[in-house]
């Protein structure tokens, strides 16, 4: 089991999720839509999220294939629809989404080693192929929600 992310309530639209570590970190909405824009938003939390298991990820990987880096930065970015979040409707009346209608990922490597450009092309790829959360995001995984009112 992957160690569980406890999100609180705590006002407003504040959150404050906690890992069973004790990590916490708090998140926020824009005052565009209702928050006072004290934090990160949870939308950013899953670009971070996803930008950083693929730099972890090419890291790891690089380092097995013993191949030197000197630059590993990799930038998450996204398109979504507001309207999805305030569960408003297309002009025809269609529910639009509140995920991301798509996500990109830029990848800045180097090597120190001379190691040929193609090579760390594949080693990305690959990478990308087997990070966690760029699995999750790219793959359908259902979700089994469970609701306990108190």
């Amino acid at each position: 089991m992957d160690a569980p992310a406890t999100a609180r309530w705590t006002g407003g639209t504040k959150v404050t999720s906690t890992h069973e570590n004790g990590t916490q970190f708090a998140t926020d909405l824009p005052r565009a839509i209702g928050g006072e824009d004290s934090a990160v938003t949870p939308g950013w939390l899953l670009r971070a999220g996803l930008a950083s298991c693929v730099a972890t990820r090419i890291a790891m990987a690089a380092a097995v294939e013993e191949i030197e880096l000197s630059e590993v930065e990799v930038v998450a970015t996204s398109r979504s629809d507001v309207r999805g979040l305030l569960e408003m409707v297309d002009a025809d009346g269609a529910e639009v989404s509140a995920g991301p209608s798509d996500v990109q990922l830029h990848v800045k490597i180097a090597a120190s080693d001379g190691t040929p450009a193609e090579r760390l092309r594949s080693l990305v790829e690959r990478c990308n192929r087997c990070s966690p959360v760029s699995c999750a995001v790219q793959e359908l995984t259902p979700i089994e929600l469970r609701v306990e009112v108190v």
